[in-house]
């Protein structure tokens, strides 16, 4: 019987074990797309408590709580945070199998040195020991980060966005960089509620006065100057469906309804959005900004949670598959003007991993390896098998080489093991393949290299990470 989760946790057979071991498991991070308050790395934030740096604001966690029918005065209420653990730590028995189990006792073990199973017999002295070290000066949230490596991380900024804390970041010297990155999605689809709202914002941000589409792109070409200003290098677009359409005449009216506080239906908003897309592609393209597009999310379902908590508190889940007629009109219109960045696609509905994958190798060509691809399993995919289908996926229908590898999408300071428990997998996926003579294993030095810019290369060099 193997120990738990011991040195060969996830690996399988011996070429596994040495790529890992020789070529993983010393790589850098850079983490190109998170959710980590610039504010807290700016302070060096310290944690008061596990519970404080566990439960502070980690929807993953809230939701198995809640489905443990766990009080909310212990997940995001006031409850005591020593009884809060305890809270957690019954659910955590609970978990097997499940990738919050694998990331808790990873974390455990790489940040604090635990490697005792959490329980609800351990977890008083778990909460001890990690209180104890969180109370150490040299335990804030930078250490945290350097603690597993990171090079560099991207958080995910709004264009109305003063930028501030970033720019002090970039005058310090605390071992990694931290760059924004460009989020409009909130100028970009008139039905969401507010939306008048934040066109005023956008537009006090950005001194301009927002009354047009014209007015609204020169806000959003300043705010990109800024953003490249504080070393911006890609942007991100989140969004159920990808309702991309040529007909776009009227666009002008329907911006101006929503800036009356009228509502836009769902088709509407698409209609603008893809007005807005051909200008601000061309915009990413000019700059050498990479895209991302996150695809396959239906938002906020339950308005009790909403009322008390906000958005994202743990009731968001999977949409709808993607149109391929769509997304081959965005893709195809894109090519053909000589405006399609570089772009990574990611999927939250796993029956969208060969459209996507699939449409990614459509658009190759030219000097960029990966021009357009496949990206890492994302929310509900970050999953054991999750990533083994992404990884399978992106070997059956392109070039795994290429591939820009594992990111976090996390808020939270203690992600970093993610990247760990994703090279795991990705060395066992590709030692298999050695171990049953798919691949001659005199070449593993090849796929160990190959690892390696998985890991980090490939992304640095998609995304134009500098030295």
């Amino acid at each position: 019987m193997r120990s738990f989760m011991d040195g060969d946790y996830l690996l399988g057979g011996p070429s596994a074990h040495k790529l890992f071991y020789d070529y993983a498991q010393g790589m850098p991070i850079f983490d190109y797309h998170c959710h980590l308050p610039v504010k807290e790395i700016l302070e060096d934030r310290h944690y008061s408590s596990i519970t404080d740096l566990w439960l502070g604001g980690d929807h993953y966690k809230w939701r198995a709580m809640r489905a443990a029918g766990i009080d909310e005065k212990y997940i995001t209420g006031d409850g005591d945070p020593r009884e809060k653990f305890r809270m957690w730590a019954r659910v955590t028995e609970k978990l097997i199998g499940n990738a919050l189990y694998h990331w808790c006792h990873l974390e455990l073990s790489r940040y604090f040195g635990i490697d005792e199973p959490l329980c609800e017999e351990s977890a008083d002295r778990i909460y001890d020991k990690c209180g104890e070290m969180l109370a150490k000066e040299e335990f804030g949230a930078r250490e945290l980060l350097r603690r597993m490596n990171v090079k560099a991380l991207c958080t995910t900024d709004d264009p109305a966005d003063d930028l501030a804390m970033h720019a002090k970041l970039r005058e310090m010297d605390i071992g990694f960089k931290v760059l924004p990155t460009f989020r409009p999605d909130k100028a970009m689809w008139p039905d969401k509620p507010g939306y008048a709202e934040y066109i005023g914002k956008l537009g006090e941000a950005n001194g301009i006065s927002i009354r047009s589409i014209d007015d609204l792109t020169k806000a959003l070409g300043t705010a990109m100057d800024r953003f490249q200003a504080a070393g911006c290098i890609l942007s991100d677009h989140g969004m159920s469906v990808l309702a991309y359409t040529r007909e776009q005449s009227r666009a002008e009216e329907i911006f101006g309804r929503a800036l009356a506080g009228e509502q836009v239906s769902e088709e509407e908003a698409g209609i603008f959005a893809s007005r807005i897309f051909d200008y601000i592609t061309a915009e990413y393209v000019k700059r050498g900004w990479a895209m991302q597009l996150h695809l396959g999310v239906i938002r906020n379902n339950n308005p009790k949670l909403w009322e008390m908590i906000g958005p994202d508190c743990g009731a968001d889940s999977i949409g709808p598959v993607s149109d391929p007629v769509k997304l081959s009109l965005f893709f195809s219109t894109l090519e053909k003007e000589n405006r399609l960045p570089r772009t990574v696609l990611y999927c939250l509905n796993p029956a969208d991993n060969p459209v996507l994958a699939g449409m990614a190798g459509n658009f190759g060509g030219g000097s960029i390896p990966g021009r357009v691809q496949f990206g890492a399993a994302w929310w509900f995919n970050d999953t054991l098998e999750g990533i083994r289908r992404q990884l399978d996926e992106c070997i059956n229908a392109g070039l795994i080489g290429y591939f820009t590898g594992m990111l976090t999408d996390s808020r939270s300071f203690s992600a970093f093991t993610r990247h760990e428990y994703f090279r795991r997998i990705l060395c066992s996926r590709l030692g298999e393949a050695i171990d049953r003579g798919e691949y001659p294993a005199e070449k593993i030095d090849t796929i160990g290299r190959m690892v390696q810019d998985i890991c980090f290369n490939n992304a640095a060099r998609f995304f134009g990470l500098s030295e």
